[in-house]
């Protein structure tokens, strides 16, 4: 089985499954991946997703040896079919994506760690872009988040050079939220989701949408259609509403003071 999906309570854990081969991303798993991802997102039972890799990567990335003896794989793998790309449905899962990086997210599998929504990582945790190295061109978005999340000159550093980039650099530099030790991970992935599968979850989805609209934007444009989404949404707001949602937040600020 190249992927596993257990649930807790409201959590769903993806876990990337092929650690002899370090979670590399054959046709198949792609496709599994796409598929867990689409189904957890309608399903109404689950609130937040964590994904994880198996063994000591997180995934190293398209499969090369799979690319390298199938003339039509690397076809497959840049197709504008969505099943082709489980980047899209990570990105456009309304549900929070929790990536936990238990090892190395190489080239593709960067590319996966950077569709989630935050980014928990264990001290063994590495990444590197070899795009230029292996020949070819990157296809689910890092070429430009990259760029946008720790600045063009040290993404150009990374990219240009194929060198490999410790978590705890990437925590210096923005690219992930927190950096524990391998035994922590989980745990502090899934106290994170916890937190967040509190939270209403028509708000919760609504506002995740709103930030990843506007951060596709300029800086102004977003500020305009953060007006303009707030204006219409707050306005079905009743004072009734807002006093029971203010009296649950006091309360949740009592517990952890």
């Amino acid at each position: 089985m190249t992927l596993t999906v257990e649930r807790q309570d409201s959590i769903a854990i993806v876990t990337l499954n092929r650690p002899e081969a370090m979670n590399a991303m054959s046709k198949a798993m792609r496709l599994a991946l796409y598929d867990a991802i689409t189904d957890l997102n309608q399903d109404e039972t689950v609130r937040v997703i964590v994904l994880t890799g198996a063994g000591r990567a997180f995934t190293a990335g398209l499969d090369l040896k799979e690319l390298s003896t199938d003339p039509l794989a690397m076809g497959d793998a840049t197709a504008e079919k969505p099943e082709a790309n489980p980047v899209r449905a990570i990105e456009t899962s309304a549900k929070p994506v929790i990536g936990a990086i238990n090892g190395v997210a190489i080239t593709g599998g960067f590319e996966v760690a950077l569709a989630c929504d935050v980014l928990i990582a264990s001290t063994a945790a590495r990444f590197a872009d070899t795009h230029g190295r292996v020949g070819i061109m990157p296809g689910w978005g890092l070429s430009q988040k990259l760029s946008r999340l720790i600045g063009i000159y040290r993404a150009k550093e990374l990219s240009l050079t194929g060198n490999f980039l410790d978590a705890e650099t990437a925590e210096r530099w923005g690219l992930v939220n927190r950096v524990v030790s391998p035994e922590d991970l989980m745990p502090t992935a899934m106290k994170l989701a916890a937190d967040m599968a509190t939270m209403p979850a028509h708000a919760q989805q609504e506002y995740k949408k709103l930030i990843n609209d506007g951060f596709a934007m300029t800086f102004g444009a977003g500020l305009q259609h953060e007006t303009a989404f707030s204006t219409e949404r707050n306005n079905q707001v009743t004072p009734d509403k807002v006093a029971a949602n203010r009296e649950a937040v006091q309360a949740r600020g009592r517990g952890q003071a």
